[in-house]
């Protein structure tokens, strides 16, 4: 089903087509964990798991965005791309809606880099781990 990945210590999983999108951000996500997209693009929806409500440090929100990115027709994009975000309680499905679309109830933008590498890769940084 989905790609997991852990960052810090906080899991994040990465749907795999426009029917793991939908499980993921519908019936998987919990209200208070971080949901992600790259912005205009078709790509995988992205969830930063958030154990007892914990804030979610910045730089393991810029690393789900650059997965949201790497799993995305933007991936060979120059430059940075926008990624939309918000708690996973502000996403939901308008019912008749083809599979993996969903609706923002209200969101933030944030630009990031595609990653060099294939996250997890051998060679990459390192802070991904599957």
């Amino acid at each position: 089903m989905a790609r997991r990945f852990e960052v810090d210590g906080f899991e994040i999983l990465v749907g795999r087509s426009a029917r793991d999108n939908d499980t993921l951000s519908i019936r998987l996500a919990r209200p208070r964990d971080v949901w992600l997209h790259a912005a205009g693009v078709p790509g995988s929806h992205v969830i930063v798991r958030r154990p007892d409500a914990l804030a979610v440090p910045r730089a393991v929100v810029e690393r789900a965005a650059q997965l949201a990115v790497w799993f995305s027709k933007a991936r060979t994009a120059r430059g940075k791309v926008p990624v939309h975000w918000c708690e996973a309680g502000d996403v939901s499905k308008v019912r008749g809606a083809p599979a993996g679309q969903v609706r923002l109830k209200r969101h933030e933008v944030m630009r990031v880099y595609p990653p060099s590498t294939e996250p997890g890769a051998a060679g990459g940084d390192g802070r991904v781990s599957r």
